[in-house]
C-alpha cells in the first residue's frame, strides 16, 4: 500500500514538473530562421495569463542593428537589448498555444500576429508571426 501511495505521488510530481515546461514562460535562445545562427536571448514572462518578454542579451558577434532604427512606434530608435517583443499572447482554448499577441522583428521593424507552441517536452519554442495568411516560424531552444 505504501508503495503504490509513493509510486502515485512521484507519477504525479513528474507530470506536474512536465507540464510546468510545456509553457512559453523562461529563458530562451533565438534562432535566425535563415541563417541558423544564435541571436539573442529572450525571456518570457506570464502576468495574469497573458504573455511578454524583453531581449535579455544579443548573442550575435556582429549584430545587424543594437537600436530598433525600423520601428514604427514607441520603440523607434531605442536599444534592442531591454526591449518587450513579445505582448498580448494568451493561451487557447487547446491549451497547446499561445496567440492573440503581436511579436517585433527589430531588424525590420514590423509587428506581426504570434503563436507560441512549445514542443519536444518544452525543450524548444515554435515562434510563428503572422501577416495576412502568410507566416514566418522559427524554433528557439530553452535555455537553463
Amino acid at each position: 500500500m505504501k508503495n503504490s501511495w509513493l509510486l502515485g505521488t512521484l507519477m504525479a510530481l513528474m507530470g506536474v514538473s512536465a507540464f510546468a515546461q510545456m509553457t512559453p514562460v523562461g529563458l530562451w535562445k533565438t534562432i535566425d530562421d535563415d541563417t541558423g545562427e544564435a541571436k539573442s536571448l529572450v525571456r518570457i514572462v506570464e502576468n495574469n495569463g497573458v504573455v511578454s518578454a524583453v531581449v535579455e542579451k544579443g548573442l550575435a558577434a556582429n549584430p545587424e542593428r543594437t537600436v530598433c532604427d525600423m520601428c514604427t512606434d514607441a520603440r523607434k530608435d531605442q536599444p534592442i537589448i531591454g526591449m518587450t517583443i513579445i505582448e498580448g499572447a494568451k493561451r487557447d482554448e487547446s491549451g497547446e498555444k499561445w496567440v492573440g499577441g503581436q511579436i517585433l522583428d527589430p531588424n525590420n521593424g514590423k509587428t506581426y500576429r504570434l503563436e507560441l507552441m512549445p514542443m519536444d517536452g518544452g525543450k524548444t519554442l515554435r515562434v510563428r508571426g503572422f501577416i495576412g495568411p502568410f507566416y514566418r516560424t522559427q524554433v528557439w531552444q530553452r535555455q537553463p
